[in-house]
């Protein structure tokens, strides 16, 4: 998977990938020919009392070495460029494919590894991306070049290559494969500590309000330190590692010093050619080690490659239609046609045999005991889920068919937990339609019942106030209320033919429940309402109410016709109004 990637998001920037090997190269033969002009500096130079010798080396050795600066500078950069702009890419691509995701998929992978493997994972694969261009030509080049150039200098010491070498990359061997399940768990403690700690900033007021802090401090206690456990073995193989690949080339060096000093005193070698042969001893060993240090990275980020490309590679639960349809005969009518609903992984469904149709402009009102599956089947309305049985029709096309963008655009819905975007008042209006004037705007909070507390709100110190005021991420800085209403008037103001709300007035008094409802009843008379409701008097005037009980529609009418001839919902009043409702 680990190649698919990089093949993929680095093919769109291989010029600058080109422009890495060009320039690397050129810095790696720079290396490789320093060695010998300090050779020639020494025994024909030096030795021989050639100050103009060595001057006029010198000077062309300095030359190479700049030209070396300046090449390495040019490939990390492009380097840095290509890899940066894949990360860039891989990111967009998970989040494209995440924000498409069901609620099926979002609790299948959950969402702190969701949010881990699109910032540490390609993190991952990013930071390798980059070290491999930067060490794919030098760390061959200075191997396998420093062999040759040493040989050329000296085959009597070569054989100290062939012993140092091998052990080098035994070493490396050995401890890389301690480290790739490492790098896997570590990664599946990385998610875990970002889900405790999601869980806990998400419901710090439940936490304190049952005075769970020291258990949730232990909970995430627990979770850090089994990270710590892991990154510490790993930790521990880094040491070992560096010091052991450090103690072979070393040992070289000396055994470069010891047999190569014997050969200059025995005058077979010159002392310029023995110093030579010792840089180029250093050379193998780094190019050896920056190919060891390229495998400890490609585990680490072939685990964060393989989970990219499962959120990659995972298959959609809500499959578009290869040729969908976007003209809707019959607009603002919403259907069920026998429709049934079962989880994945459920023995029961949760839904069965529902059928029922809205009509543009009515009101339709879903009440039922908790747990009959009335927030299931508003959620199939704009395919939040597919039906697993029987049809959904929106404007008289099964949205299974229809494209859902555009049938999207004709549904403002309001979920059962309303969610705020950090930004601003206006901000969060606009979220469906972009292009709503301020006017609008103020003209949906009324409808909401928003207006009054909207105009009040403002921050002293930046001036800001209305519309222009701060929203905090998740709506924190508002009531319970008034995040609803705000999710109202955000769904008023996308200007939809269909409103769906989810048990959307459960945080309203009855007197701002009362007047919300009129407004809408009295401003969107057009305008479909699906309604799911928990309190009755919020759904007495309702055109047509279903009743669902244990996943089956057991009664449909009016308010007066059901209270006439069903007795779940005769139930479900006398619990709330009394006997007399």
């Amino acid at each position: 998977m680990l190649g698919k990637l990089l093949v993929r998001y680095l093919w769109t920037y291989k010029w600058w990938l080109l422009g890495v090997l060009v320039f690397q190269f050129a810095s790696a033969m720079a290396s490789l020919y320093l060695p010998r002009l300090n050779a020639d500096i020494i025994d024909k130079g030096v030795a021989t009392g050639d100050t103009g010798y060595i001057w006029s080396r010198g000077a062309f050795m300095l030359t190479i070495a700049l030209g070396q600066i300046v090449a390495s500078i040019i490939a990390t950069y492009f380097a840095a460029r290509s890899a940066m702009s894949a990360g860039r890419d891989i990111r967009r691509d998970v989040f494209d494919k995440v924000s498409g995701f069901s609620e099926r998929e979002v609790s299948s992978f959950g969402a702190g590894t969701l949010i881990t493997r699109n910032t540490n994972d390609v993190q991952q694969v990013q930071m390798l991306a980059m070290m491999g261009a930067t060490m794919l030509v030098t760390a061959p080049l200075l191997a396998i070049g420093g062999i040759i150039m040493a040989l050329q200098q000296d085959v009597g010491l070569s054989w100290l290559i062939g012993i140092a070498v091998p052990a080098l990359l035994l070493i490396a061997g050995l401890i890389i494969g301690r480290m790739v399940p490492l790098f896997r768990e570590y990664q599946v403690r990385l998610d875990d500590v970002n889900r405790v700690m999601r869980e806990q900033l998400t419901g710090v007021r439940v936490v304190r309000a049952f005075v769970r802090e020291r258990i949730e401090e232990a909970r995430f206690r627990v979770a850090n330190t089994d990270i710590m456990v892991v990154g510490r073995r790993v930790g521990s193989l880094f040491v070992i590692m560096f010091p052991l690949a450090m103690l072979v080339l070393n040992v070289t060096v000396v055994g470069v010093i010891w047999f190569g000093g014997i050969q200059v005193d025995a005058g077979h070698v010159e002392i310029g050619t023995l110093f030579a042969f010792m840089q180029y001893v250093g050379q193998i060993l780094m190019g050896v080690l920056m190919a060891t240090f390229m495998t400890i990275m490609i585990p680490r980020a072939a685990v964060s490659a393989d989970r990219i490309g499962e959120v990659l590679d995972s298959q959609d639960a809500l499959v578009r239609p290869e040729h969908p349809v976007t003209q809707f005969p019959a607009a603002g009518t919403v259907e069920f046609d026998d429709v049934s609903f079962t989880y994945p992984g459920a023995e029961a469904p949760v839904l069965q045999g529902i059928s029922f149709r809205a009509e543009p402009g009515q009101t339709v009102a879903i009440v039922g005991s908790t747990g009959s599956g009335k927030t299931t089947l508003v959620s199939l309305i704009p395919r939040l889920f597919d039906v697993t049985g029987g049809a959904v029709r929106v404007g008289g096309v099964d949205v299974r068919e229809a494209d859902l963008d555009v049938m999207w655009q004709g549904i403002g819905y309001v979920p059962q937990r309303a969610f705020l975007f950090s930004g601003t008042v206006a901000s969060n209006l606009r979220f469906g339609r972009e292009d709503a004037t301020d006017d609008e705007l103020w003209h949906a909070l009324e409808i909401a019942q928003g207006r009054d507390f909207v105009a009040e709100m403002g921050d002293d110190a930046s001036g800001k106030r209305g519309l222009d005021a701060r929203i905090a991420q998740g709506g924190s800085n508002v009531s319970g209320g008034q995040r609803q209403r705000l999710s109202i008037a955000r769904a008023i103001a996308h200007r939809p033919e269909i409103l769906v709300f989810d048990d959307s007035f459960s945080a309203l008094d009855v007197a701002t429940d009362a007047r919300l409802r009129q407004a809408l009843w009295r401003e969107l008379p057009h305008v479909t309402k699906i309604v799911v409701a928990q309190r009755i008097s919020t759904i007495t005037d309702a055109d047509r109410i279903i009743v669902l009980d244990d996943g089956k529609l057991v009664g449909s009418g009016t308010h007066a016709e059901l209270l006439a001839g069903n007795e779940t919902y005769r139930e479900i009043v006398e619990s709330q109004l009394g006997v007399d409702a």
